[in-house]
């Protein structure tokens, strides 16, 4: 897939300049904190030193006192309490932060994971009922619960009351409960960005400074939050950057005992960046939702036992490797029905939909086909005699507002800009298909839907080694300062101009492995493609080509070089 170079507009040399001097850095250093909206030495060293001492007041957020309020006379009154989680990362996380930290004051909680095929998303009946059964009074719902309004008076009426604890966009009518959410539109909240475990996070904070304790006991937790925060793509800086920050300083100081086991399974060794939860963790996680019960992940992370963790790391890991092998089957066969639809070249969109294909994975396919068609796309089943599934945006197109205008069709849906589940009547399929590509072709307004390749700076690789004075440790230092990367602080891409390869070998079929240089430096670097065989053709021997690429570090044989990590290539005269 082509892609659109984009460069960072140029910043202010003067603000550079400032940053420059008071912090002592180099210059680029300096331009990428500009562009990261970080201009005084104040906000700079902020970023690069997130202090747990700068998090906000829980009690910012609307409702908050009252739900502290309601907790404390469950406590009180000996309630028994229901702990309700989303089946995914971050639903799963926040159950056990919440558990672990709020029978710490209070023995009589439990919690329940809905069944991703019988239930589906969100708040159930059936969890209603399990409350109703473990006389439980008071059902805390972590990353979900927003929009279930008829479910939740319906329990109202059964004598169980609510905090809803959820970071989704609400509907016009909240539910009637208490209700938690910083995207609430009368919330003065000041950070909107929280994850559906830290919405659960600020409720235990709140609760820790209600009864006078000190929140050392709290952060220990925060390793299940930064898990969470990587794992559902929320931006990385204010609050998040911080409890993020910390979370992997727990991570890697105190692993817990299950991600010790998970990560001997994946044969990955601490320290681990965010980046490494989101694509060794996260994904493992997620695989006992999609495969088996969210519940077993939530057991997983909580328990102490080592035999049982070994055993339920084994179920998650095998549980991982068998999504890996339906997710590529059903990908190809969705990227089948893309190729033999002669409708799709006129479309702006993705659907595509086979009634027996694996509900679990539906969203990672639609990730896939944008990979190869750069849409938003929606992948369908079959469940429950209803059409059900996931769907996935890129650039501009909100997800969320499409399926708004959409919603006649639906059934069921919710999300956020880039992902969103639905659900809707199989009679509906061809009028909602319709109205999904039409309503996201008024959007686009005759804009064309580009993939972009993103650029912070230009440099030579004689820069590298006039920036660094040629110490790797010292790159890996600052690079990896800029840490936590994700949405909102990526890592830094770098773009260099008339290179050559000296070296250029394919690996595994569709790696692109080169030796890089350029005419005016002696210097020379390995660089590795992922899945980009086919930006071999621009390599050839003596053809001139510009690279976009990040800088890592890679480790062999006991020594650490530094290695580019090709994110795309392109012909000089491009």
């Amino acid at each position: 897939m082509e892609k659109k170079w984009v460069f960072q507009p140029t910043v202010e040399e003067k603000k550079v300049s400032l940053l420059v001097e008071k912090l002592n850095v180099e210059p680029f250093v300096g331009r990428l904190l500009v562009q990261r909206g970080l201009e005084t030495e104040a906000e700079a060293r902020a970023f690069f030193r997130p202090s747990l001492d700068e998090l906000h007041d829980p009690f910012l957020m609307k409702d908050m006192d009252a739900a502290v309020n309601r907790i404390n006379q469950a406590i009180k009154k000996q309630e028994g309490i229901l702990l309700f989680g989303d089946y995914d990362v971050d639903g799963t996380t926040a159950v056990a932060l919440m558990y672990e930290q709020l029978t710490k004051f209070h023995p009589n909680v439990c919690y329940y994971i809905p069944d991703r095929y019988k239930e589906g998303y969100g708040l159930s009946q059936q969890g209603v009922d399990y409350a109703q059964s473990e006389n439980c009074t008071l059902i805390i719902t972590l990353d979900c619960g927003i929009k279930s309004n008829e479910l939740v008076e319906g329990a109202k009426n059964l004598g169980i009351d609510f905090i809803i604890c959820d970071h989704h966009q609400p509907g016009t009518e909240l539910p009637k409960g208490i209700v938690l959410d910083p995207k609430r539109v009368d919330c003065n909240y000041p950070f909107k960005e929280l994850s559906g475990c830290g919405v659960g996070f600020k409720l235990m904070q709140a609760l820790y400074i209600d009864h006078g304790l000190p929140s050392d006991s709290l952060f220990e937790s925060l390793d299940l939050l930064a898990l969470s925060i990587g794992a559902d793509i929320v931006d990385v800086m204010g609050e998040n950057r911080i409890l993020c920050h910390h979370g992997l300083i727990q991570m890697n100081q105190h692993p817990r005992k299950a991600f010790d086991e998970l990560l001997t399974l994946a044969g990955k060794k601490l320290p681990l960046n965010l980046t490494d939860v989101v694509f060794v963790i996260a994904p493992r996680v997620n695989a006992a939702g999609r495969i088996r019960s969210g519940k077993t992940a939530v057991d997983w992370m909580l328990s102490s036992n080592e035999e049982e963790i070994k055993q339920l790391a084994q179920e998650i890991h095998d549980d991982n490797t068998l999504r890996r092998t339906i997710d590529q089957s059903i990908t190809e066969e969705a990227l089948e029905q893309i190729s033999a639809d002669i409708d799709h070249p006129n479309q702006c969109t993705n659907l595509v939909f086979q009634k027996d294909w694996h509900k679990g994975v539906v969203g990672i396919v639609a990730s896939r086909i944008i990979e190869s068609h750069y849409r938003p796309t929606i992948v369908l089943t079959e469940s429950n005699g209803q059409l059900t599934g996931s769907a996935r945006s890129v650039g501009t197109i909100n997800l969320y507002d499409v399926l708004e205008s959409c919603k006649e069709h639906l059934t069921q849906f919710g999300g956020h800009h880039y992902a969103a589940g639905l659900t809707m009547p199989k009679e509906n399929l061809k009028a909602f298909r319709l109205a999904f590509d039409q309503e996201v072709k008024r959007r686009l307004n005759g804009a064309p839907l580009e993939a972009l390749q993103k650029i912070d700076l230009s440099i030579d690789l004689n820069d590298i080694q006039t920036v660094w004075n040629g110490k790797l440790p010292r790159i890996k230092k600052i690079i990896d300062a800029f840490e936590p990367f994700g949405p909102g602080n990526m890592k830094p891409v770098f773009c260099t101009k008339e290179l050559f390869a000296t070296d250029a070998r394919i690996l595994k079929e569709k790696h692109l492995k080169l030796r890089v240089v350029q005419s005016d430096s002696s210097l020379a670097f390995d660089a590795i493609g992922f899945n980009l065989a086919d930006k071999e053709e621009h390599t050839l021997k003596g053809m001139a080509f510009e690279m976009a690429y990040t800088l890592e570090t890679n480790e062999f044989n006991g020594k650490t070089n530094l290695q580019f990590n090709i994110k795309d290539i392109r012909a000089t005269d491009s």
